[in-house]
């Protein structure tokens, strides 16, 4: 098989009709270590918006159960990547991500920020540091999927296409990226987990090695000190000569989900979607007390997964 050929499938499939095909192709095939250091990083510069930062603390999800919420979040976004929205597996992951996030007053400008994450940071990832660049149908494929999960979770308003997504983002992280002392420790919470993953001398290696992969805006609203031009662009350069070498090597022949990654813990002996996440109590941990309908106008029953 040639070192492009599954591009040239890709090609040759309709982007929005096959957007999770196409999207499959993308991450469990042609760039699964970019994706998954992609995802990371757009879930953890939501930090930065203080309304999300400060609910992530109250919850204590990522300050006390870091490596959980890290596994469960991979894990469900991943069940309907590899098994698709109309699969049992697909629902029950939907339904496991909207049963946890309907028990929190999360508004939907912020649902709707996240979301533009997952679409525009693995393309600026790809772009920079991946063995090649996102293809149109790669990007355009990534919009659509994210849209239908999206519409699946109930959010309004959702852009049509990447361009929307990009401008959606920029848009929003200039207009609410602030300094949050909560925030803050959800950021070193996070920064810690993926130092646990390697042996402990390597910890402050680790953690210069991710703050000079963030752009100013992240390092600003954290109040983290900016390591010096020379560092930054010596670990930028490492990444993407790791990129060059992969374009090198022959093309993956099976694919690599997130269940499979090395950073995912906390189920050594397996797991069920439906047992994935948390289920939040009313009035603990900034669950509020709810009288009527939640968010998205619908109950959600965990017994339907």
């Amino acid at each position: 098989m040639k070192r492009f050929a599954r591009l040239e499938q890709i090609r040759r499939m309709d982007p929005y009709r096959q957007a999770t095909d196409i999207y499959r192709l993308s991450v469990a095939y042609e760039f699964p270590w970019d994706h998954t250091r992609a995802l990371e990083l757009a879930l953890y510069r939501t930090y930065a918006v203080p309304s999300i930062g400060r609910l992530l603390a109250r919850t204590a999800e990522l300050t006390e159960r870091a490596q959980k919420r890290y596994d469960d979040t991979s894990l469900l976004l991943d069940a309907v990547v590899e098994h698709g929205f109309g699969s049992d597996q697909g629902r029950t992951a939907i339904r496991r991500i909207n049963g946890m996030h309907r028990s929190y007053d999360i508004s939907d400008d912020d649902m709707r920020y996240v979301l533009c994450t997952f679409v525009v940071m693995p393309k600026r990832w790809i772009d920079a540091y991946g063995w090649r660049r996102m293809s149109r149908h790669e990007v355009v494929a990534s919009a659509v999927h994210y849209r239908t999960l999206g519409r699946h979770m109930g959010i309004k308003d959702i852009p049509g296409t990447y361009e929307e997504f990009e401008s959606l983002l920029d848009t929003y992280e200039a207009a609410h990226f602030a300094w949050d002392a909560d925030a803050r420790r959800v950021s070193d919470a996070t920064l810690d987990l993926m130092a646990s993953w390697y042996p402990a001398p390597l910890a402050p290696l680790l953690r210069t090695t991710t703050l000079s992969l963030l752009d100013d805006s992240l390092l600003r609203a954290f109040r983290y000190t900016p390591p010096s031009a020379a560092t930054r662009a010596w670990v930028r350069r490492a990444v993407r000569l790791r990129g060059r070498a992969v374009r090198l090597l022959p093309p993956r022949r099976s694919p690599h989900f997130a269940r499979q990654n090395r950073e995912i813990k906390g189920y050594p002996n397996g797991y069920r979607i439906a047992d994935l996440g948390t289920r939040p109590v009313p009035g603990l941990r900034g669950c509020p007390v709810r009288s009527g309908p939640v968010r998205g106008g619908e109950v959600p029953d965990d017994r339907t997964g």
